[in-house]
C-alpha cells in the first residue's frame, strides 16, 4: 500500500478486490464524511452509522472511474443522513404523539451549546435544500470544485451560491434566536 498512492488507482485495486486499497480510502476519507454527517445530523452515533453505511456502499459499488472519490463520498453520505433523518422525524412523531412527556430544562453549559446546535440545525432546515447542502460540505471542508462535485453544481457558480445561502442562513438564523429570546423574556410569562 503506497502512501501517496491517488484515489483513482487505490480504487482501480478496490475493484480488483484489493481490501487494503479500501483500508486506505476509509482512512484517507472517513473524518470528511463524518464532518459532513455530523454537520447534518447532529449526532455522533448517526454521524458514525451513516459513514459506516456510506463506506459499505463504497465497499460494495465503488464510483465510476470518472467520478472524484471525495465528492461521490459526500453526496452518498448525505443521502443515507437525509434518509436516516426522514425515518427517525416520522418515528420521533410517533413516540411524541405516543408519549407526550415534558422535558426538563438543563442550565448547564452543555445544554446551552446543544440548544445553539438545534438553532443551527433548525435554521438549516428552514433553507432550500441545496442551500443547507452548501453550507454544509463547505464547513466540512471540501473545496468549491468538491462541493460543485457532490452537487452537480458548475464550479464557477459555487462562491456564488454559497454567498447567498450564507446570507440566508444568518438572516434565518437570526430570527431563530430573536423568536427563542421572545419566548424567555419575562413579560411573555402566562399568569395562572
Amino acid at each position: 500500500m503506497a502512501e501517496h498512492e491517488s484515489d483513482g488507482a487505490l480504487l482501480e485495486r478496490l475493484r480488483r478486490g484489493d481490501e487494503a486499497a479500501f483500508e486506505e480510502l476509509f482512512v484517507r476519507h472517513y473524518a470528511t464524511v463524518y464532518r459532513v454527517l455530523y454537520g447534518l445530523t447532529g449526532r455522533r452515533e448517526a454521524a458514525e452509522d451513516a459513514a459506516q453505511e456510506t463506506f459499505l456502499i463504497l465497499y460494495q459499488r465503488p464510483p465510476a472511474s470518472h467520478q472524484p472519490l471525495r465528492p461521490w463520498l459526500c453526496r452518498v453520505a448525505l443521502n443515507i443522513a437525509r434518509n436516516a433523518l426522514r425515518s427517525e422525524r416520522r418515528d420521533a412523531a410517533r413516540v411524541e404523539r405516543a408519549a407526550q412527556a415534558p422535558t426538563a430544562a438543563d442550565p448547564s453549559e452543555a445544554a446551552e451549546r446543544a440548544e445553539e446546535r438545534e438553532r443551527v440545525r433548525a435554521a438549516l432546515a428552514t433553507l432550500p435544500q441545496r442551500q443547507a447542502h452548501l453550507l454544509i460540505l463547505r464547513h466540512a471542508g471540501l473545496s468549491y470544485a468538491e462541493v460543485a462535485a457532490a452537487l452537480d453544481l458548475a464550479p464557477g457558480s459555487i462562491g456564488t451560491l454559497l454567498a447567498r445561502a450564507e446570507r440566508a442562513f444568518a438572516e434565518v438564523y437570526a430570527r431563530h434566536l430573536s423568536a427563542g429570546r421572545a419566548e424567555q423574556s419575562p413579560g411573555k410569562r402566562v399568569q395562572p
